[in-house]
This record gives structure tokens, sequence and C-alpha cells, in this order.
């Protein structure tokens, strides 16, 4: 049995969202770059971590969480890897900015809801 072709506007959000969580990803990398780079931990530290934090974020994501991710893991850990990723709230109030923050703690939790209820009814 073939599955029943999504309406038009139904994948236009679907798409939409599929943007937004790619820019989210990328907000995060960028996000955890910038924290690592403000560590006041001497130059040569806060290189090491503005490279290593988002390039071990870029990592995991690609490894684990990813579309097409080298290994298939269970949804509920994929989740855990991306809540791990999207720590970059964190980052962000470690910077001082919490009310930036919160919105995009708010956006990721809402983006990855809608993408994890669209796939578990898929």
């Amino acid at each position: 049995m073939s599955p029943v072709p999504l309406p038009p506007a139904v994948r236009a959000f679907l798409l939409a969202n599929d943007v937004l969580a790619f820019l989210l990803e990328l907000l995060a990398l960028g996000l955890l770059a910038w924290w690592g780079f403000t560590r006041d931990i001497g130059r040569a530290g806060s290189l090491a971590l503005g490279v290593a934090t988002p390039l071990a974020a870029a990592v995991l994501w690609g490894l684990f969480a990813a579309p097409r991710a080298r290994y298939a893991i269970p949804h509920a850990a994929r989740l855990g890897v991306k809540a791990v990723v999207f720590g970059a709230a964190l980052a962000l109030l470690a910077l001082g900015h919490r009310i930036p923050a919160l919105w995009f703690a708010a956006a990721v939790l809402v983006n990855t809801a809608l993408a994890s209820y669209h796939r578990t009814r898929s």
C-alpha cells in the first residue's frame, strides 16, 4: 500500500520547518563558537575552545542526529543528541543574553516537536 500524498500546504509547512531546523542548527554551531572564543582562558585556550566546541557538536550531529546520520539510533536517543547540541541556548545564556537564549530555546523546542510529530505519524 503506497503512502497517501500530503496536501501541498502541508508539504510547504514541512519544508519550511526543515529549513528552520537547518538554520537553527547553523545558529547553534555559531553560538557554540562565540561562547568558546569569548572564554577568558588565554588566547590559545579560547581559540581551541572556539573551534573544538562547534566541531564536536557538528560531528556528534552528523553521526547520530542528522537526517542521513551515519548511525541509526532510537528516536529518544536522537532527541538527546539534539538536546546536547542545542544546549547552545545555555551558551547564549552564559554570554549574558537571557531573552535571546529563551527565544532560541523556544524555537528549537517547537521546531523539534513539530518535526518529531510528523516523523512518528508518517
